[in-house]
């Protein structure tokens, strides 16, 4: 009986640390993933085009839950030490104090709100159903709404603060003008390729850090 018991019980440990490990490996790539989007950068004005907000999106939806914020925190810690990861290749405590800081804690806010409602992924998602689709498309869409309010709020304060608001606008008729509007059809495609992606790879993800926990 003892030795059963030690045999389940090492059998327990083992499991619980190959999927500490698939964890670890899996968030590790999705930071990279993440880190490596800071070249893809489109100048328009004060406020680029980057691929990076829905790269923190899209991991956040593969992981689900609270766990999918991880390798966006990350990726800020990374940058906000002096890494090079943000957009352009830059990094450090100037990028959060200048005009565009806003959108980096925005990041992190949007992929825990993308993570939660799209909830832990599960191998039985390879059948589509409109619910599932619609989770996911809510999900994505939410992360990418939410990442401009600190940001849209960070750039007016800086605006108003560097004398740019023009005098017959407010200050946050100009960050919207200047952060939100411009941007609204690169998102939406974004959002149009995201949504298949991560329907596509989420069981994939299931399959290694569920498979074994499925409800």
């Amino acid at each position: 009986m003892r030795i059963r018991f030690t045999f389940v019980a090492q059998t327990d440990i083992f499991l619980y640390m190959k999927k500490h490990a698939l964890f670890t490996s899996f968030i590790a790539l999705f930071t990279a993933i993440i880190c490596i989007g800071c070249f893809i950068k489109i100048p328009l004005g004060v406020v680029p085009v980057v691929l990076q907000n829905v790269l923190c999106i899209l991991c956040a939806v593969l992981l689900g839950g609270f766990i999918g914020a991880a390798p966006t925190a990350l990726f800020l810690l990374a940058g906000l030490v002096g890494l090079p990861v943000y957009s352009g290749g830059t990094g450090g405590i100037a990028v959060w104090l200048g005009p565009t800081g806003g959108f980096l804690p925005g990041y992190l806010l949007g992929a825990l709100v993308a993570g939660l409602i799209a909830g832990k992924p599960r191998v039985e998602e390879k059948k589509l159903s409109w619910k599932l689709v619609l989770k996911i498309s809510l999900a994505i869409t939410a992360g990418m709404i939410v990442i401009y309010i600190p940001g849209v709020i960070r750039f007016a304060a800086w605006a108003t603060g560097a004398g740019k608001v023009p005098v017959e606008k407010t200050s946050a008729a100009y960050a919207v003008g200047a952060c939100l509007l411009p941007f609204i059809p690169g998102d939406v495609l974004k959002i149009i390729v995201a949504v298949p992606v991560a329907l596509k790879l989420r069981p994939v993800a299931a399959q290694y850090l569920y498979s074994d926990v499925s409800e």
